[in-house]
């Protein structure tokens, strides 16, 4: 499709989403086709409801402004890490890209929501042809054989809004709307949510759950923090990647940090529940000596019109779409 039909269309959903009153709302999804896990360039969005529940929902949430190689990595990263090491079949996997919107109406800068809405659907192609393209200059031991030629017929993608500001908010939205069980007990879904180092900082901090529990309150009575990541951690599990690039410190302080946060000292001082550790997973991001990747730079450089600095923060669609849309000029 050409941009204008497709900002028309989400514009629309943006409209339609805000007086809903939903908390959660798939916008469009990205369906693979049988080619070698190519997309459909022609395909027209709207949202398509699996046929079966998925067994592992990936959600990566971001403010996609706009999305960049480094959510490319954390993305595919998961998705191989299920098929090859842990034998999932891809059929069972579904990718939520999620962006969060508290008020449509105002317009956020430096690009719109619908601009977003549209990179997301663009990153959604670059994500499938990334995992395609990855299997096909790798040689398949013959053990991997099966993996692999299920990983090639590509992965199902969602773009999807939500007003919810906290990840256990989001999570619990993602399994009220319904979306992803078609049937009834068709099955569990797991949840794996893909974060920074930054964000398990926040996820961790009982301050955004409320007040302490009050002195007369039963000492049995959960904590605030529990009360939102205990039903949070029966659903899902994080999939953290480091942060080595600022001011979060290096691989070493990082596994410290959440070494500690998850000790059985660690969970008691702020409130948590000792099976909190086993549902948290720390991987390696960006590789000693590679170039940083962000959002930030990935706008200066379209800004300063830098179009080969461009080309390494984000993916080739998604660099089509900023420069035929001048998008971060200003």
């Amino acid at each position: 499709m050409s941009r204008r039909p497709l900002l028309d269309f989400f514009s629309r959903c943006l409209v339609v989403f805000q007086r809903s009153g939903a908390k959660f709302q798939v916008v469009c999804s990205v369906a693979p086709t049988s080619h070698g896990g190519q997309p459909a360039a022609t395909q027209s969005p709207a949202p398509t409801p699996p046929q079966r529940t998925p067994r592992t929902l990936i959600v990566l949430d971001s403010s996609f402004n706009p999305p960049t190689i480094a959510h490319l990595r954390m993305a595919t990263a998961t998705v191989r890490d299920l098929t090859e090491q842990k034998g999932q079949q891809l059929h069972t996997i579904r990718l939520l890209l999620l962006l969060a919107v508290n008020n449509a109406d105002k317009a956020p800068k430096p690009a719109a929501f619908e601009q977003r809405l549209a990179m997301m659907w663009a990153f959604a192609r670059d994500i499938q042809r990334g995992l395609a393209d990855g299997h096909q200059h790798e040689e398949a031991k013959p053990q991997e054989a099966e993996q692999r030629e299920e990983t090639q017929k590509g992965l199902s993608i969602d773009v999807a809004l939500s007003t919810q500001p906290y990840f256990n908010d989001k999570s619990a939205a993602i399994a009220e709307s319904g979306f992803y069980q078609p049937e009834a007990a068709d099955g569990e879904m797991e949840q794996v949510i893909l974060a920074g180092f930054d964000t398990l900082i926040r996820i961790f901090n009982p301050k955004y759950y409320g007040p302490p529990t009050s002195v007369g309150e039963v000492a049995s009575t959960s904590t605030p923090i529990q009360r939102a990541l205990d039903p949070f951690f029966a659903r899902a599990r994080l999939r953290i990647t480091m942060r080595t690039d600022d001011e979060w410190g290096g691989k070493d302080e990082q596994l410290a940090y959440l070494r500690d946060v998850l000790s059985p000292a660690g969970l008691e001082k702020l409130g948590g529940s000792v099976g909190w550790g086993s549902r948290v997973q720390m991987v390696e991001g960006r590789k000693d000596g590679e170039e940083v990747v962000s959002s930030t730079y990935a706008r200066d450089a379209a800004k300063n019109g830098d179009w080969a600095m461009l080309g390494r923060m984000v993916t080739p669609e998604v660099r089509s779409w900023i420069e035929g849309e001048g998008l971060y000029r200003e």
